[in-house]
């Protein structure tokens, strides 16, 4: 019987998940269940090492009303079936918010668990349901190691200006400060940086993570130098569902003028904002890019501006630019927002193939270009998968 380590990142409608032996080489088996609380209800989706679909008659069914509580163990129950000759001795989860302190990996404890307990309402979308999956595995399999790994560790590598806000001293001492996200996401392009960049991969890079969250991470040295996301994953580009970066005085004229309360601002900010607000259909990308409504490609193009400001701006904190990296679900897929935002960087030395960018090519940069430009699958799960090994192999 071989050893696996399982693999839980939970996100605020989706749970994606992989088993590894290896956790340097292809997963035993990865999947996702997605829908969790919209549209028909959640699915769940899987493929084996060798990428095949498994059969639908193996797959559980899910009960349209499932929220996470009765998912993760519902999954935990399958997976525990389904190993086939493996056992599972350890757990990595993603967790979004480590806070100021938490630089790395850490094993899991009550202590712990109550630190990430404090942090929920600066990641309420996503904390509770990180730790209601740790708290779910420690049900299921008590004694099972667990290693939590932090989406906000591989930003505290910025200097004290590039986190501070501009307000008093003792708020910024209490921890109000610019954390950034997606730091796992970040971490994994940062080691795959070397076999397509050479040398250059030690140089300026803005690597984008655009999914329904979406921010911009600038690199130098392959170490975060700044962030599009701030104190929480509010902050920075237009996203799918949220707003990003918004004038505070906006938040203060709706409470003030318009009578809502902090709980209809946030859910105003968090679920009704973005792709979906804008163009008042969808957040889906390609269904915005399939449609002719003028408020589907208004939204798409105040994406694509909204994303060449800001990675402009971190252009300036890196002090100039040799590479952009895409990455996530619209960056990996969408050629055309790709190619929008590009656009308006041509005066930084940009410029794509066209033929490779619709192709989705690794390198979609032009022969002409200064700058290479770059799509790059992401892999949160092989990130956790190797830390948790690494904490727990011994």
């Amino acid at each position: 019987m071989s050893d696996t380590v399982l693999v839980l990142n939970v996100g605020s409608s989706s749970i994606k998940f992989a088993l590894y032996g290896d956790p340097a080489a292809r997963p035993l088996l990865r999947g996702k269940i997605a829908g969790i609380g919209i549209g028909a209800g959640p699915v769940l989706s899987a493929r084996d090492e060798a990428g095949n679909v498994v059969p639908a008659d193996e797959i559980p069914a899910q009960d349209p009303a499932a929220g996470h509580d009765a998912l993760i163990p519902s999954l935990l129950t399958w997976l525990a079936g389904y190993q086939r000759g493996t056992r599972i001795v350890a757990a990595g989860h993603r967790v979004v918010h480590g806070g100021r302190d938490l630089a790395g990996p850490q094993m899991v404890s009550d202590a712990l668990l109550a630190e990430l307990d404090a942090l929920v309402p600066l990641a309420p979308l996503h904390q509770p349901h990180n730790l209601a999956a740790i708290r779910a595995v420690s049900a299921f399999m008590p004694g099972l190691p667990q290693v939590a790994c932090f989406d906000t560790s591989f930003h505290r590598t910025q200097d004290r200006l590039a986190q501070l806000f501009a307000l008093p001293r003792a708020l910024t001492d209490a921890g109000i400060i610019r954390y950034g996200f997606h730091g796992l996401s970040y971490e994994y392009v940062a080691s795959a940086l070397p076999v397509h960049l050479g040398g250059r991969a030690e140089g300026r890079v803005l690597v984008a993570h655009l999914g329904n969250g979406a921010s911009v991470c600038a690199m130098r040295a392959r170490q975060s130098v700044a962030t599009s996301m701030g104190f929480t994953a509010l902050d920075g580009l237009m996203m799918g569902r949220r707003c990003g970066a918004i004038d505070p005085g906006v938040l203060l004229h709706l409470m003030e003028g318009h009578g809502m309360t902090a709980a209809e601002v946030a859910h105003l900010l968090y679920e009704e904002s973005g792709l979906f607000g804008v163009s008042g259909l969808t957040n889906d990308v390609r269904v915005l890019e399939a449609s002719t409504a003028p408020e589907a490609q208004e939204a798409l193009a105040l994406f694509a501006y909204r994303a060449a400001c800001e990675m402009a701006s971190l252009a300036a904190a890196m002090e100039g630019l040799d590479a952009i990296v895409f990455t996530a679900g619209i960056g990996e897929n969408s050629a055309l927002v790709r190619d929008a935002i590009c656009a308006r960087l041509g005066w930084l030395g940009v410029a794509l193939n066209k033929d490779a960018n619709a192709a989705n090519a690794a390198r979609i940069s032009a022969a002409s270009s200064r700058v290479d430009v770059l799509v790059l699958p992401t892999d949160e799960e092989g990130v956790i998968a190797r830390a948790t090994r690494a904490l727990t192999s011994g």
